[in-house]
């Protein structure tokens, strides 16, 4: 029964190549094209499974994100860019192109759809076109900012103006714009949070104190007083250190280093359980690597096994062997025209080739009308 069940070699790469219809990596960007389709209703397709696009309005200004899927997608990550540019965090320096962590950080197991709605949640704080009216001093995470003035310095005041003034009437005057002395090197101050957010201890959303329009503890000094106070920095940044308002602020930061450093010792604490789970986790991936490789070797197994017993296999084999028996029967003929057997053996050895050559060529018909029958209802087998 070798002819019948034969593992050749041939007919195993034949089957291995054989078009299987969509591949796993073709059915997941399937789905992310879904995804991105049914998170977007009003979203262009440019070029089918290659580009997308979908427009949206900011300050009654069309903004088109351009979606391209690259050829190894999903396995590379999609370029997304945006016309007209536009200045954001989540731009390039051009804001041409969407550098965010959800992008570069792109896997075949994310979800598109939710990385651009993610992105459209931003658009409120988007800067179309141009440079954002207030530099980042450098920090590119944070929002664009309105300027402010640069030039904030007190108005000195000379010591004759000062008893010219207090003679007549002594009212406490709204102070001016502070100078910021030795700290005037600083950016200016850029808010990263919503100021109506509630004020929070951990450190996000913290709201600064406010600035009250008159200190009283100035009404309590002399002209003189003042006047050094104006004059000596050090007076100045003295009385500065004793406002109840940076009291609050350092106590809030010591508070917060305190919380910082606890919370470290207890990150520090858990450290060798997350050593423990990873290497735990690291020891489950290789064993799930070795599964995976004996799975597929007994799936190739199963494959060449399948396609050796498969109907049309079955066919081709039995019309094989009952033309190889058919020969032969032919050659027994021959031989004994030639005188080279005698009737007896010549009998035997004939009707038994020819009863073989007709039964293969039975079971060859049945074979081939199960075949198209089963090919009628499109059940392969």
């Amino acid at each position: 029964m070798s002819w019948l069940f034969p593992l050749t070699k041939s007919a195993s790469s034949s089957a291995a190549g054989s078009p299987g219809g969509l591949t796993s990596l073709q059915q997941q960007k399937q789905r992310l094209i879904e995804s991105l389709r049914n998170s977007h209703s009003s979203i262009a397709e440019i070029q089918k499974d290659v580009e997308y696009r979908l427009p949206f309005t900011v300050n009654n200004l069309t903004i088109n994100i351009n979606i391209l899927l690259p050829p190894q997608f999903p396995q590379e990550k999609p370029v997304i860019s945006v016309y007209p540019p536009i200045r954001h965090h989540l731009m390039d320096k051009q804001g041409v192109y969407v550098t965010s962590p959800l992008v570069n950080n792109f896997t075949m197991h994310s979800d598109l759809g939710k990385i651009i709605q993610i992105y459209l949640y931003q658009k409120k704080s988007f800067n179309p076109g141009g440079m954002p009216p207030y530099a980042s001093q450098g920090f590119p995470f944070l929002p664009p900012y309105p300027p402010q003035e640069a030039n904030r310095t007190i108005t000195s005041l000379s010591v004759a103006d000062t008893i010219s003034s207090s003679t007549t009437s002594y009212t406490p005057a709204k102070p001016a714009a502070p100078s910021f002395g030795v700290l005037s090197n600083l950016p200016l101050p850029v808010p990263t949070t919503d100021t109506s957010a509630p004020v929070s201890q951990d450190g996000f959303g913290y709201k600064m104190p406010d600035i009250p329009d008159t200190f009283p503890e100035l009404s309590e000094l002399s002209v003189s007083q003042l006047t050094d106070m104006n004059d000596q920095e050090e007076i100045l940044l003295e009385q500065f250190l004793t406002l109840p308002q940076l009291k609050q602020i350092i106590n809030d930061k010591d508070d917060l280093v305190k919380s910082i450093e606890e919370l470290a010792r207890k990150n520090l604490l858990l450290e060798p359980s997350l050593e423990a789970k990873r290497q735990t986790v690291l020891d489950k991936y290789e064993l799930l690597t070795q599964l995976k490789s004996a799975f597929e070797k007994k799936m190739q197994r199963q494959h060449e096994l399948s396609e050796s017993c498969s109907a049309s296999a079955l066919q081709a084999r039995l019309k094989v062997a009952a033309h190889e028996a058919e020969e032969e029967s032919d050659n027994i003929a021959e031989d004994f025209l030639e005188g080279k057997t005698e009737i007896d053996d010549f009998l035997s050895s004939f009707m038994e080739k020819r009863t073989i050559c007709h039964c293969r060529r039975a079971k060859e018909e049945k074979l081939q009308q199960a075949i198209a029958m089963h090919s009628q209802f499109h059940t392969p087998l």
